[in-house]
């Protein structure tokens, strides 16, 4: 599948997971004092400063993809990434109705959720608070971040993390308008799934390293006859 595609995509499915986790979030968003008009102009403009927050980590990670395709680093480097998703994913699977993780996750992030709120309720503050917004852990989000290791390119990895975020805006900015009644019709919970998706992401990325010549699923990192200068 087209890198373009993927992130799109990921974006699309991922968003049923963010609804699920984010959504008390986006329905204490204020609504008060506003008209229609200005409450939809608003949660754009939040949605837009979370995109460009991934954007924004998508070109580091692209840039660390350059330095690893430069110093012949990929494989290892896509390994390391399958190994840390798997490892994601059993921890989730395994360990989720532990809440010593969550208690210190919502410790560890409780000032920025202060700051989002601050701004919240500034004028022009929605931009800075989607920003923040962008920051907040997701699962989805350390996946799509994963897989923008492989771009090569830091423009791509840009590119790669722009998309997801545009596929995840639909959903996002639906749930931000019309609050509880979007979350009413949405009958599949990725949440539960979100493991099974790390497990398989991280399978990909150590068949990717493997190097094991097979089209498309493990391509040969090195092809054969490719010219090495000692």
């Amino acid at each position: 599948m087209n890198a373009d595609y993927l992130a799109f995509f990921m974006g699309l499915l991922g968003s049923l997971h963010c609804v699920a986790m984010c959504g008390p979030l986006l329905l204490a968003l204020p609504t008060t004092g506003k008209t229609h008009t200005q409450l939809v102009v608003n949660r754009i403009i939040y949605q837009i400063g979370r995109i460009l927050t991934y954007a924004s980590f998508g070109l580091i990670i692209g840039t660390i993809s350059v330095g690893a395709e430069y110093r012949g680093w990929q494989q290892g480097l896509s390994l390391f990434t399958g190994a840390l998703l798997i490892t994601m994913g059993l921890f989730t699977l395994l360990g989720h109705h532990s809440n010593r993780l969550i208690v210190v996750q919502q410790r560890l992030f409780a000032p920025l959720y202060k700051k989002m709120g601050y701004w919240l309720y500034k004028p022009g503050g929605n931009f800075l608070a989607g920003m923040l917004n962008g920051f907040l852990p997701c699962g989805m989000v350390y996946m799509a971040l994963a897989t923008a290791l492989s771009t090569g390119s830091t423009l791509a990895g840009g590119k790669f993390m722009l998309l997801f975020g545009f596929g995840t805006l639909p959903l996002m900015l639906l749930t931000g308008i019309a609050g509880s009644y979007i979350k009413r019709y949405i009958p599949f919970n990725l949440s539960s799934w979100l493991p099974f998706l790390f497990l398989v992401m991280g399978t990909w990325f150590i068949l990717r390293g493997a190097d094991l010549n097979i089209p498309y699923l493990s391509p040969l990192i090195y092809p054969e006859g490719m010219v090495t200068c000692n």
